[in-house]
């Protein structure tokens, strides 16, 4: 009987050693190793050879799925939880089958959520900067405690992240209109029924939605020129078509905005022509939100098994 022929394309899941890693190594399968993020010319090359991927951000668009059927495809499992980059109605039409791991990053994204923060209110990677270079400037930071956040998006992450703003006594703004006000009570925070309203009333600004088509650009030119009273910062470590970037770089040089913290771009890995790179009041992080060695364990496992689980049954 032959093997069954995996690919696995994540990075992360590749260069953290763990349990995932004996996991894949008990399967009887043949496995292809390749460093994604992938483009669609760099998969649509060698899908066909493959009955199931372990994938991170590829473009699996249309003509990849249907080249891959074409072959031996039966699955992609997502490594991680955000599906953008996968043409779902594609998949369903070829039958693919396409699983991912939900609930299970919520706790490293949330910390990086306020890494985040805490580095720009504090103005550390500025004065860790300066230290570096023998300089004792001081700056005056702002504290978190207190201050009211809006959290656009209240699945695993952003209850994850509503659990650590309690501990900063902060009031919790959410708006996710596919969940019960009940849901919310459990956390002290308040359901908006609108966005204006968290716009209006947020000194800070969380996104934790997927990207879709009634998503994109949450965050725009209208919101940013007439909804964002306090100057809020806006953290976003889920997916960067939530912004509509040129209205964030007009919103920051414009004073609209206080800052912009954000672990997702357009183009990943990034571009020589990234527009955010040297921006004050920006931090770009590389995609490292959900990067802990807890998570890429659990991730690992999850996608693993999830796999394992298809392609038994």
């Amino acid at each position: 009987m032959n093997k069954l022929k995996v690919l696995v394309t994540t990075t992360s899941f590749q260069d953290t050693p763990g349990k995932h890693h004996g996991l894949l190594a008990e399967q009887n399968w043949d496995l292809t190793f390749l460093r994604g993020p992938l483009k669609e010319q760099e998969i649509i090359s060698v899908i066909d050879q493959f009955d199931a991927v372990i994938c991170g951000d590829d473009e699996y668009t249309q003509k990849v799925l249907e080249k891959g059927v074409n072959g031996k495809l039966k699955i992609l499992s997502k490594y991680g939880v955000g599906l953008d980059k996968i043409d779902l109605e594609a998949a369903k039409k070829f039958g693919v089958k396409v699983t991912n791991c939900p609930g299970i990053n919520q706790n490293s994204v949330a910390e990086h959520v306020f890494a985040l923060l805490l580095s720009f209110e504090k103005n550390i990677h500025i004065q860790h900067n300066s230290v570096q270079q023998y300089s004792w400037k001081r700056q005056i930071g702002h504290e978190v405690f207190g201050k009211t956040i809006g959290i656009i998006g209240f699945g695993a992450i952003g209850k994850e992240v509503a659990r650590i703003a309690q501990a900063f006594n902060q009031k919790i703004l959410i708006f996710d209109p596919y969940v019960k006000s009940e849901g919310i009570n459990y956390f002290n925070a308040q359901k908006v029924e609108d966005l204006t309203t968290l716009f209006n009333e947020s000194n800070y600004i969380t996104l934790h939605t997927p990207l879709n088509p009634e998503t994109k650009h949450l965050i725009n030119q209208e919101a940013i020129n007439n909804h964002l009273t306090k100057k809020p910062v806006i953290i976003n470590t889920a997916r960067a078509g939530l912004v509509e970037k040129e209205a964030v770089i007009n919103g920051i040089e414009n004073n609209k905005i206080g800052g912009y913290l954000c672990d997702v771009l357009d183009q990943e890995p990034i571009s020589k022509n990234e527009k955010l790179v040297g921006l004050n009041n920006v931090i770009i992080t590389p995609h490292v939100g959900s990067r802990t060695y807890e998570n890429v364990v659990n991730q690992g496992i999850a996608a693993i098994k999830n796999t394992i689980e298809f392609l038994i049954t």
